[in-house]
């Protein structure tokens, strides 16, 4: 498979009164044609700045990409203005929010929120963007389609509210669909039907997909290729099968030990203490460092690099280069 979105060295830094926040941190990673890649970690780790630094709406005054290169389908995407940033993001890239309800315009309709993007992007007359609007929600599971069209926000449960986002994110056929934890405020059924929505959708469209969650059974639902995030890093990054069965980095085996297991009796659930170190106080050395249960001197004065430990696999531990193994 081809490369469509390369991610190099990127850093991403917040600028406050008197210090520099690097909530990105040379962050390297890509997508592959038709693939699905998770990003994974608990809050604060860096996802959701990476997802608005790749759409170019990393929030303003104060943040600022100072660093790296995002190289979409062989552009990149830091060098353009904001005219030409304007055309891909919603055309080629598209992203659906973790919170439909605030992402949606509650004083228009459904119908004139999607026929925008149709008539901006694709050119077409009010007509045929609404027919194409109808067209669009059939196809994300709304049987009265048109009475849809006609609905404000407000009148549409949580899960209608994000079919309607991502017929939106998907009308104009992107290469890249961006979803940030698209199922949180769901019940699991409806999380069970966005996330199969959303499968059914890349094979039809041949999108590739980001998907940015801490929800690990999503990823083992949807993704082929994981990375996980720590303290604006990525540490890990591995096939979907082989981080389940070995987790490389101590990170990654603490989040999957967290989950609970249907076939094991469990009076406690595992948890790693501590919390992720904020941006203005990372450690000098691993910034996993004071939570990890392998942590070594080395560890406490240097910083790991991001590896690969096998073909496929990258891992950012000195337990590697120890000799050892999870």
């Amino acid at each position: 498979m081809s490369t469509l979105l390369e991610v190099k060295n990127l850093k991403t830094h917040f600028f406050g009164k008197n210090k520099v926040l690097p909530v990105v941190d040379g962050v390297d990673f890509e997508v592959k044609k038709g693939e699905t890649l998770a990003i994974v970690g608990e809050s604060g780790s860096g996802k959701s700045i990476t997802s608005l630094s790749i759409m170019g709406l990393v929030p303003k005054p104060g943040g600022k990409i100072v660093d790296g290169q995002i190289i979409f389908d062989g552009t990149d995407l830091v060098s353009l203005s904001e005219n030409e940033m304007f055309k891909v993001r919603g055309n080629e890239i598209a992203m659906i929010f973790q919170e439909p309800m605030s992402s949606l315009n509650p004083v228009l309709t459904i119908g004139e929120q999607i026929t925008e993007v149709l008539i901006y992007h694709k050119k077409l007359s009010k007509k045929e963007a609404r027919l194409k609007a109808v067209e669009l929600l059939k196809i994300v599971g709304f049987a009265r389609a048109e009475e849809i069209l006609d609905d404000y926000p407000h009148r549409l449960s949580g899960g209608m509210r994000q079919r309607v986002m991502i017929a939106m994110a998907m009308s104009c056929d992107p290469k890249l669909l961006i979803a940030d934890e698209p199922t949180t405020a769901l019940d699991v059924t409806v999380q069970a039907q966005i996330l199969e929505l959303m499968k059914d959708l890349s094979e039809k469209f041949n999108s590739s997909i980001i998907l940015i969650t801490h929800d690990l059974g999503v990823v083992a639902e949807l993704a082929d290729r994981v990375i996980v995030m720590y303290a604006g890093q990525v540490v890990e990054e591995s096939g979907i099968v082989e981080m389940f069965d070995n987790p490389l980095h101590p990170y990654t085996a603490g989040l999957l030990n967290s989950v609970p297991k249907i076939d094991e009796d469990q009076e406690r659930l595992s948890s790693i203490g501590g919390n992720v170190p904020s941006p203005d106080n990372f450690p000098k050395g691993c910034r996993f460092a004071t939570r990890c249960e392998h942590v070594m001197e080395r560890c406490l004065e240097e910083q790991p690099m991001l590896k690969e430990i096998k073909p496929g696999r990258k891992s950012r531990c000195f337990l590697h280069e120890e000799g050892g193994n999870q």
